[in-house]
């Protein structure tokens, strides 16, 4: 097999290795319940809020940043003859953390690990994709769309900025299987059931407007 094919799988199976890892399936074991069947069933930091609160909430996102963040610089250190490999571990992690080999493909819907991808691509550029994405959920109130929209926002503006457009493609991967992750958050915005942006701080009342019940209660 040809050293550069091996080094790209290398870095692919590391990131998606790592990015398979879940902070936000380990809290809820610890706190007795399995968060792929609770709250929302999202196996990230959204849900962690609703189960659990703010601050794991936090722990959680901060956790899925740094295993993205972390699989491209492991991989950018280990190859550094090969452009790419950052490109590959990173965007790998994000699909990972989706679709967790530890957690039968059920997993998260990948929007800190995306963070974590531009953090270590470029963390110059955090700031302003932040404001982005803020932007957006707050006009359309809804995270999920700030979500999507960042997937494909994202790379263009890494392109543009870079001239660098192999790895903007790269980054470009994970933009449809984030969007059909998706789907069903459109369907319950179309339904008046999804959470809106105001759920970070008025959690109480969006859970109240969407109707959602504690499943210990």
């Amino acid at each position: 097999m040809n050293e550069m094919v091996q080094q790209v799988l290398c870095c692919v199976l590391t990131g998606y290795l790592l990015g398979s890892l879940s902070p936000a399936f380990v809290i809820g074991k610890l706190r007795g319940y399995d968060v792929r069947k609770s709250g929302s069933g999202n196996a990230g930091a959204s849900n962690t809020v609703i189960l659990v609160g703010k601050l794991a909430g936090l722990v959680v996102a901060l956790l899925d940043i740094l295993k993205a963040a972390g699989s491209w610089s492991l991989c950018a250190a280990m190859f550094p003859q090969l452009r790419l490999a950052g490109f590959f571990a990173g965007v790998s992690a994000i699909l990972g953390h989706m679709f967790p080999i530890w957690l039968r493909f059920h997993g998260g819907k990948g929007l800190a690990c995306l963070g974590g991808v531009v953090v270590a691509c470029d963390w110059r550029s955090l700031l302003l994709l932040l404001a982005v994405a803020l932007c957006i959920a707050l006009v359309t109130r809804y995270v999920a769309v700030a979500t999507v929209s960042m997937s494909l926002i994202w790379p263009l503006y890494y392109g543009l900025t870079s001239g660098y457009w192999l790895g903007a493609a790269v980054l470009l991967i994970p933009a449809v299987p984030i969007f059909l992750r998706h789907i069903p958050n459109f369907r319950r915005i179309r339904r008046g059931e999804e959470l809106r942006m105001s759920f970070l701080w008025d959690k109480q009342r969006e859970l109240d407007r969407i109707g959602y019940k504690d499943s210990e209660e």
